[in-house]
């Protein structure tokens, strides 16, 4: 969506109220006069999140292309690996009466699907900290050929196979008290840290019926920790050492909320709405899918954290972005 296209969509009334958004960050770059926080907690209740929605979309087409290629894996399984996740923003109760978490805390979740190549959020979304992550999972649309990667929490055997009818494929870790029979064993690379490799099917009426296909059980140890994982996937193909090293891919999306976290100043709200709270989060993952179109697109080689700590320095410098970062 161009700028033009937005302007032609919204009024004169509702891009004021845009320009606003920018203002909370203003004395951090040099202003001397503070913004007062009634001004910014009134715009942010008025103005809708969807805009920054909208344009996040928008972002998000333009960032893909530009890291494709970029992960190994990806680029040998020819195809996309995504990390699915959520993380939880707390809130204060007596100021966030409608974000509802347990008796003393207030909270919302965020639920992102993360393309691994360049981190890119392709989806988002917020919601009431108390809701059910695996919930979420009935949002996504699943692409064949495409790897899915799943915390233990999202194990959900109904669901698990509706990714199987989707001919996508999912890395998850099994849990502790997975009642199964084993079909089929395959030779397994202790090397590599396989101990083993296994076709299993479920027990139990239900879970049977849930999920009645086959599914492959890999033990797994890791040398440096010593600790042992259980995954369970729905791909008979790959190596058991490469369905390990795709489970690894999924502590990107940790990565990911920690560096929104730390800076993009998303603990602090200017105002106490559920619009104001959605607003804010979409704008600091419209920031972030900037930035890294930014530096992508400028060649520019220092990390991502360092260099929108010299933007947010330099935002009102007459200096060509590229100039920033040289020496």
């Amino acid at each position: 969506m161009s700028f033009a296209q937005f302007c032609g969509r919204e009024s004169l009334r509702d891009i004021a109220y845009c320009l606003r958004a920018f203002q909370s960050n203003l004395y951090h770059c040099g202003i001397s006069s503070r913004i007062a926080r009634s001004t910014l907690a009134q715009a942010n209740a008025n103005r809708s999140w969807k805009i920054y929605a909208d344009l996040a979309q928008s972002l998000i087409q333009t960032a893909l292309p530009l890291y494709k290629g970029e992960n190994t894996i990806a680029k040998k399984l020819k195809t996309v690996i995504y990390a699915f996740d959520s993380t939880t923003i707390d809130l204060c109760l007596e100021l966030f009466e409608w974000a509802t978490f347990r008796s003393t805390k207030a909270g919302v979740k965020v639920h992102v699907l993360l393309n691994i190549e360049g981190a890119i959020p392709e989806f988002v979304r917020i919601t009431e900290a108390i809701s059910s992550d695996v919930l979420l999972l009935d949002e996504l649309t699943y692409k064949a050929g495409c790897y899915y990667l799943l915390d233990r929490g999202y194990v959900d055997y109904q669901r698990l196979y509706h990714l199987e009818q989707r001919k996508a494929f999912f890395v998850t870790r099994a849990k502790e008290n997975m009642a199964y029979r084993v079909v089929s064993k395959r030779v397994a690379d202790k090397n590599s840290g396989i101990r083993k490799d296994q076709s299993v099917q479920l027990k139990g009426y239900y879970a049977l019926k849930d999920y009645p296909a086959l599914m492959r059980r890999i033990k797994y140890k890791d040398k440096a920790t010593g600790k042992v994982l259980v995954f369970l996937t729905n791909n008979f193909v790959l190596k058991a050492a490469t369905v390990a090293r795709l489970y690894q891919q999924r502590w990107q999306v940790e990565l990911f909320f920690k560096w929104i976290k730390q800076h993009l100043r998303i603990k602090r709200f200017y105002g106490n709405t559920d619009n104001a709270v959605r607003l804010q989060i979409w704008i600091a993952v419209c920031d972030y899918l900037i930035a890294a179109i930014v530096k992508k697109q400028m060649n520019i080689e220092v990390p991502l954290s360092q260099m929108m700590q010299v933007l947010s320095l330099s935002l009102f410098e007459r200096v060509p972005i590229k100039e920033l970062f040289i020496n």
